[in-house]
């Protein structure tokens, strides 16, 4: 039986051409994968054609975006996740699903081998083969253009001898990943990092410099999840979408970060995810009035531990799944409105209510009815600075002999 290789398919010019690259260089059937994970652009359909023209024996297409919302882009909003407090983890959150479901492929296929379409010099080639390690241990990765020496001059000219149907002419000097959740641009012009970013970068997000009129929207959660736009039911995708499009238009969520890969050097990544950071603003506004301060100050650590995970790769990792339990038991009273106002790429909070708030009115005023006991604060205040009292003590008297 001839030996069959899934490959994780997008659709363009690298990934097309890798279908009979792989093919000619292992002497393998290729199966080509394509996840939706909401980045737009051709239907599914159209890119299973195309697969199948390039020289596919088959083409598996999945509609993950509900998939993806819920079971990716939730978690990470309950995390509060920033990876190194900016990147809100577009790619790295994606990559799981899609390997999900490239072993799905291979399992219904009869695949041996999955291929992606990573170079040696980023972090998703990680997130690719360690997620599939994980979930398919018996299945061999390998990326043509790490492993078979696919440059983007080779597979042009690849394109062309073999008439493929695919356009090989344009040619866009950034790399762009994109989903619901966000959209990432790298290379080009921006690996000078004194260089500003150009406006044809940006796709999801309007010049911030001149803004429509300012836009209020109350986002109600429950449980941590958002519910209503505006008292409107939505979905976890719905929800994303709408401030895409409502937030984009006001110019939130552009990020210019230079991060530290997993693979140990500096890149200079745009991002823009006006609806993801629209919703951590809210969530984490919301959570400042549900948890407990303790609480609250370890989810912090727990949060930025959780995006270094996901980032690295580690999303099936026993201690992500941990950190996942510890994230969701915080999550049970965040539930209540959040009302912010979107305009000249800021998203501000300006309200907050919830029937589990700890928010004390009669304890925080500081009129008439306040039922704080402030003759309780001497007490306390001795006995806190107790241990450092005794200790600065110590110092003088050893200072002194």
């Amino acid at each position: 039986m001839t030996e069959r290789i899934v490959l994780a398919y997008s659709g363009g010019l690298d990934t097309s051409v890798a279908i009979g690259w792989i093919g000619e260089a292992t002497g393998a059937e290729v199966i080509a994968v394509a996840v939706d994970v909401g980045q737009g652009g051709e239907s599914l359909e159209t890119i299973r054609q195309r697969a199948l023209g390039c020289g596919a024996v088959e083409a598996y297409v999945a509609d993950a975006r509900d998939e993806f919302a819920n079971e990716y882009a939730m978690p990470t909003l309950k995390a509060n996740a920033l990876y190194q407090g900016h990147y809100p983890l577009v790619s790295a959150i994606s990559r799981p699903v899609i390997v999900k479901h490239l072993v799905k492929a291979a399992r219904e296929f009869g695949a041996t081998t999955v291929a992606h379409g990573c170079t040696g010099k980023g972090n998703d080639q990680v997130r690719f083969e360690v997620g599939i390690q994980t979930l398919g241990p018996d299945l061999k990765c390998i990326a043509p253009v790490r492993d078979l020496a696919l440059t983007r001059d080779k597979a042009i000219a690849f394109a062309e001898e073999k008439g493929l149907p695919i356009e090989t002419t344009k040619k866009n000097p950034y790399s762009i990943d994109q989903n619901v959740w966000g959209r990432a641009v790298e290379t080009g012009y921006l690996e000078d990092i004194w260089n500003a970013p150009t406006k044809d970068i940006y796709d999801y997000t309007a010049t911030p410099e001149f803004p429509p009129a300012p836009d209020e929207v109350t986002i109600s959660f429950q449980a941590g999840v958002p519910v209503a736009i505006d008292g409107v039911k939505v979905t976890p995708l719905q929800a994303i979408q709408e401030l895409n499009r409502r937030a984009g238009a006001q110019g939130v969520g552009r990020i210019d970060v230079v991060e530290d890969r997993l693979v140990g050097i500096k890149s200079r990544e745009i991002y823009e995810a006006p609806g993801a950071m629209a919703l951590i603003t809210a969530h984490k506004h919301l959570e400042d009035i549900t948890i407990e301060r303790e609480q609250a100050r370890f989810k912090a650590t727990v949060g930025q531990r959780w995006s270094e995970l996901v980032y690295d790769g580690q999303w099936f990792s026993p201690l992500k799944r941990s950190l996942d339990a510890f994230i969701e038991d915080t999550q049970q009273y965040v539930s209540g409105d959040i009302r912010m106002v979107l305009h000249g790429g800021q998203a501000v909070v300006n309200g907050r209510r919830s029937e589990t708030s700890l928010y004390d009115f009669d304890l925080a005023t500081y009129d008439t009815g306040d039922t704080f006991d402030q003759s309780m604060a001497r007490g306390f205040i001795e006995l806190w600075g107790m241990s450092s009292k005794v200790a600065s003590g110590r110092d003088l008297r050893v200072a002194g002999e």
